[in-house]
């Protein structure tokens, strides 16, 4: 008897999985990336200081308050100083109710104010009075512990 020789078939590899999986650790990766820059409004132009150093320690509560200027495609500036908060644009000395609704928000998650680190990011080119202004209305409304954001300076500068 006689055997005949067969051309062995050539297997593909089914390569859909492989991008599925791909494309899956793409999703996860972007879901678990850090997104502390989205919340950073880019009207505000944070001062820059030799101090300033990355929080070492992430909070756990915290309220985000950005004070700039509405600016147009030249950077000059077109408004008063305004807080950018919750998509609202609001002149400093106006912004008291809304944190009073904010404290209330809080205790009605059971969550006591004074454990919230509001974190200001105020534009290098709003007053210092009008920070202290902010920090006051804070402290009227029930938080305590405050935070401030700069950029670091880079030697040359």
């Amino acid at each position: 008897m006689r055997i005949k020789a067969t051309k062995a078939d050539v297997n593909e590899v089914d390569m859909t999985p492989m991008i599925d999986i791909v494309f899956q650790l793409i999703a996860f990766f972007m879901v678990i990336t850090n997104f502390e820059n989205a919340k950073a409004d880019e009207r505000v132009k944070l001062p820059k200081d030799e101090l300033a150093k990355p929080v070492e320690i992430k909070r756990e509560k915290e309220l985000l308050l950005q004070i700039g200027f509405i600016r147009n495609k030249e950077g000059d500036k077109l408004s008063d100083p305004l807080v950018f908060y919750a998509g609202e644009e609001i002149p400093v000395l106006e912004i008291s109710p809304a944190l009073t609704r904010e404290n209330a928000s809080y205790k009605s998650i059971g969550v006591d104010p004074k454990d919230v680190t509001v974190v200001i990011r105020a534009d290098r080119e709003v007053p210092t009075g009008l920070v202290q202004e902010m920090i006051k209305f804070s402290q009227e409304a029930g938080f305590e512990k405050f935070a401030m954001k700069a950029t670091q300076k880079q030697d040359g500068n």
